[in-house]
Formats: structure tokens, sequence, C-alpha cells
């Protein structure tokens, strides 16, 4: 029996009777979701933090981590493209794997994006805060709390419509995202220019990057490496991209395009927004307990640009959640299709979306509001971003296994592939080293290594869960049993 997952790749085409998801998203709308996964809240939320404790090395760091999760999408690029019948990396990872391998992938992926839209929705009531209580955003009003479930409500809402609707939210969100940030880099880039003074005396000066107490890195090498935690976390969902191959029309063009731009965005939205940043104010200016792209305006005396920045950020959290609950849906859908996961979270809706995946994921979500009742929103958002990043490193780390395993079995498919890896099987293992030396800055900060302990247990827990599952899984296209 047919799988109604699989849409026909060659022709695109289906009946239109079947359940399955549609190819409803087009180039436009890869090209600002790919943008949007690499316009993270980590970069918006997590970079005043991320300054406060490395300083201007702070662009080192974000440049050292884009550089090596472009391998990774690279690597996913080739795969994908190598069977398009590929409907994710999950598919791929259970074809070079073993099943155990999509199970794994595929739930660990569900839970990055829970935690992630935790983190995005703690970032969201974090914005409202701005606007409720100025006098001390740190301070979260009980009002602040209702609108974040009131987004995250809504956003469930759109998302039950159609895949369409989710590509054109994801298209607008990040358009104000790109917009924003080029206005900001602009504005920087002429105030440092003219070499404005803010009404504390700072004067914007693209030597607020080395001529502050302590130089490029004023923590030394430890501040250096605490810049990694967060920084990691401002990369994850880059390869959403990936997660969307199924609905996605004309994958073949479209994929690598979003794919080779990567690197020139990381440049752009990463490198240049804070070092546009820190020049205008300087790093030890930043509050860390705040969004420094609305602080920046804050301190030079722009209450207005303040708020309008403020509400970039706040539709950049919304959109990284939106992105969250699109993800999490499909891979449960995923999952159920092939017996890893209960059959209801596997049916579509009359809109051809998968409707109890949505709400079973705003559930999760919408717990991360309990977090705030009793810690900081930096508190919060620390320990959320730090499990979120860990279990996204292992997804990433289970796309570079799976190269190494199809460059092996695969060698001919390779020879003819029009987009090959660069650095081929070596790369691989130079950010899979990449990735251990993360796991280990990790344990050097109380906080993060309190998260880190925690995430062992989720492993556990899925070892448990496979060997509960594994005699009734099957092959999505035949309903056949896999080896195990």
């Amino acid at each position: 029996m047919a799988d109604p997952h699989v849409v026909p790749q060659a022709t695109g085409s289906h009946e239109a009777t079947g359940e399955h998801l549609h190819r409803g998203l087009q180039n436009r709308h890869i090209q600002l979701i790919a943008i949007g996964g690499a316009i993270g809240t980590g970069l918006f939320m997590g970079s005043g933090k991320t300054i406060a404790a490395a300083g201007p090395s702070i662009v080192l760091v974000y440049l050292v981590i884009g550089i090596m999760v472009f391998f990774v999408m690279r690597a996913m690029g080739e795969l994908l493209l190598h069977n398009l019948d590929y409907k994710s990396f999950q598919d791929f990872c259970a074809d070079m794997l073993g099943p155990w391998a999509g199970f794994f992938t595929g739930w660990t992926y569900w839970l990055c994006w829970i935690v992630t839209g935790m983190a995005d929705l703690i970032a969201v009531v974090s914005y409202y805060n701005f606007w409720i209580h100025p006098a001390d955003p740190t301070d979260v009003q009980a009002l602040s709390l209702v609108l974040g479930a009131a987004t995250l409500l809504a956003l469930l809402g759109l998302n039950l419509l159609t895949v369409a609707l989710f590509g054109e939210l994801e298209f607008w969100f990040a358009l104000i995202k790109i917009v924003a940030i080029v206005a900001l880099i602009i504005l920087g880039g002429w105030l440092i220019i003219t070499g404005f003074t803010a009404p504390d005396g700072t004067q914007a000066s693209l030597a607020n990057l080395w001529n502050r107490p302590g130089g490029v890195f004023p923590h030394g090498t430890e501040g250096f490496l605490a810049g990694f935690q967060i920084a990691t976390f401002a990369f994850v969902g880059i390869e959403l991209v990936g997660a969307t191959a199924a609905e996605t029309a004309n994958p073949t063009t479209t994929l690598p395009r979003a794919i080779n731009q990567i690197p020139v965005r990381i440049l752009v939205f990463y490198v240049l927004s804070l070092v546009v940043i820190m020049s205008v104010t300087p790093w030890d200016q930043v509050n860390p307990e705040l969004s420094p792209f609305v602080n920046l305006f804050s301190l030079i005396g722009i209450a207005a640009a303040a708020s309008i920045m403020n509400f970039v950020v706040l539709t950049s959290a919304a959109s990284a959640a939106n992105s969250g609950l699109y993800s999490t849906s499909r891979m449960l859908y995923g999952l159920a299709h092939k017996g890893m996961a209960p059959a209801p979270v596997g049916r579509l809706s009359r809109r051809m979306v998968p409707a109890v995946g949505l709400i079973v994921s705003v559930i999760f979500v919408g717990s991360s509001l309990l977090l705030l009742l009793s810690d900081s929103v930096m508190e919060a958002f620390t320990v959320v971003t730090t499990i979120s990043a860990v279990l996204f490193m292992f997804v990433w780390g289970m796309i570079l296994v799976s190269y190494v395993v199809y460059r092996r079995r695969h060698p001919e498919a390779h020879a003819r592939s029009i987009y090959k890896m660069p650095g081929g099987v070596p790369m691989c293992w130079v950010v899979l080293a990449f990735f251990v030396f993360i796991l280990v800055v990790l344990t050097r900060q109380e906080d993060t290594l309190r998260a880190l302990l925690v995430t062992p247990v989720w492993f556990v827990l899925l070892a448990v869960g496979w060997f509960a599952v594994r005699g009734r899984v099957h092959r999505d296209d035949s309903h056949t049993e896999l080896p195990v």
C-alpha cells in the first residue's frame, strides 16, 4: 500500500484525494524561511549575554560556528538531493544508519523545537515586558505572560490553516527581520561615520571594538569560550530548510540556492550587526539581561526607534516559534507514518495539515511560561537554550555521520552529484570534533553545566522507547517491517 505521505518527486503531482503533505512552499518561501532560520532569537535576545561574556571577540565566535554549521548544511543538501524521496534528514538518517537513527533523530528534532519554542516564547514575553514595564523590563508582569500565551494560540490558529499560509507568514516575518537589520547596520554605520555622541558621552567609533578595557578579549580565554553557548543556539533552525523538503516545489533548484546563501547571511546578519552594535554601544555598556538591538537605540536616546526595534525582535521570536510549531508537527507526522509515534499525530486535517501534532506541540511549548514564575527571563532563557543547543548538535552530528556512511556506501552517487559537499568526509570529522569541543565548553559554566546534565535523561528515554516500538516500525511507502 503506497504511503500518502510520499509525493512523486519527478512530476510534483499527486491525486488530490490522497492524504499527503502538499508542496505548497514556493522558492520565495524557502529562501526567506532559510534566512529566518539564520536570524533567530539567539541573535536578538541572547547576543547581549554573549557580548557581556566574550566582549568584541564574540564576532569571531559567531563566525567560527557559522562556518561549521554551513558544512552541516552542505552535507544535508547533498544527501537530500541524492534521493528525492527523502522528505527530511530524518529519512536519510534512517536509510543510512538504520531505523533506530530515524527514531532518535526524529524524536530529538521534535524536542529540539519544543525547547527552542520555549526559548522563543520566553523572549516574546520579555519583549512585551519592554512596553508593559519599561522601568524594569526584566521584572516579568502578568499581562506579559497573558500576551505571550495569546501569541502562541494565534500562531496555532494560523498553522492550522494551510502550509502556504505558514510560508507566507514566514516570508513576511523574515522580511521584517532583514529590513530591520539592514536599517540597523546603515544607521549604525552613519552614527560611526559622523562620530555620534550619546547622552552619556559615549562616542560611536570602530575603535570601541579594541580600545575598551581588556581589548578584543576582555575576559581572556574563559570569556571567549563562554560565548559559544548562546552563540550556538543562535544558529539553531538553520537546518529547517531540510525539514521542508516534502513540501518544497522544485527542490533540486531551491534547496542548493537557499544553502549557498548562508555564508553571506552570516557575514551580514551576525558579523556586521554585532560590529555595529559594539561600535555604537561599547561592549561593557551592553545590558546582558536585555536585547542589545533594542538597548542600542535606548542608549542613544531614540525612544521611538527602540520601540520599533522591540517590535522587530518580537516578530522575530514569534517567527521562530512559528517555525518550531511547523517543524515539530511535521516531524511527528513522519514518525507516525513509520510506526514510531502514536497514529493520531500522523493524520491530516481537511486542510491537509497535521492538526493533532500542532496542538500537542503548543501544549509543550506553552509550559515554558511556568519557568518565568520562578526564574528571571535570562536564567530561564539560558537553561532552555543550552538544552536546545545540545540537542541540535546531536541532530547535526547525525546528519554528518549519515553523510560519512553515504560516501562509503554510494561512491558512484557522490561522483555524479550536482551538489557535492566541500571538504567531504574529512570536513565531517572536523565539524564533529568541533561539536565535542562545544560540549566541553558547556561544562565550564555552572548554569550551562546544569542544563547539560539533564540531556542524557532524554536519550535514556529514547532508548527505552525504541525497544518498545521497534517491532512495529515500518517503511513509509510499503508498511513492511524494517530490519532492526
